[in-house]
């Protein structure tokens, strides 16, 4: 069986909103695209997730992580036949100018409250969001 990781991050600025992305249409027709998401990808073997998620986040956004990530959720993403992908989700501080790559066709900085209420976020992204708003309710 095939095993794949993936690491995302909820980017936050120092006014306290949160980065999402609008998927590209031209280069993920098939996977759900015009749909908000937050950075990150697959890492490669050999780096420790961190790096990998600092890689993704320059390589996507151009912004900087600051200080260290916290992880938020961990996600069976994909099980199929002799594949398996999880996803673990950080949130985390950014710093920098947005410069979209390919990936993207838009971006927004929002309150986690704004998220909440935009239509066509990912549904993976949705189950984040769910539980992250659980954990700073608690607080």
């Amino acid at each position: 069986m095939e095993l794949k990781v993936g690491v995302k991050i909820l980017l936050k600025n120092k006014e306290g909103k949160h980065l999402i992305f609008k998927r590209s249409s031209e280069k993920y027709p098939e996977a759900g695209s015009d749909l908000w998401d937050i950075t990150g990808g697959r890492i490669e073997p050999g780096s420790t997730l961190i790096d990998n998620l600092k890689r993704e986040i320059k390589e996507e956004t151009g912004l900087e992580l600051i200080g260290e990530p916290n992880l938020i959720h961990a996600q069976d993403i994909l099980r199929v036949t002799g594949k398996h992908v999880v996803r673990l989700t950080y949130v985390g501080e950014g710093e920098g100018e947005v410069i979209l790559s390919d990936e993207h066709d838009d971006y927004k900085w929002l309150t986690i409250d704004e998220i909440a209420r935009l239509e066509g976020l990912d549904n993976y992204f949705k189950e984040v969001l769910e539980k992250f708003t659980e954990m700073i309710t608690k607080k």
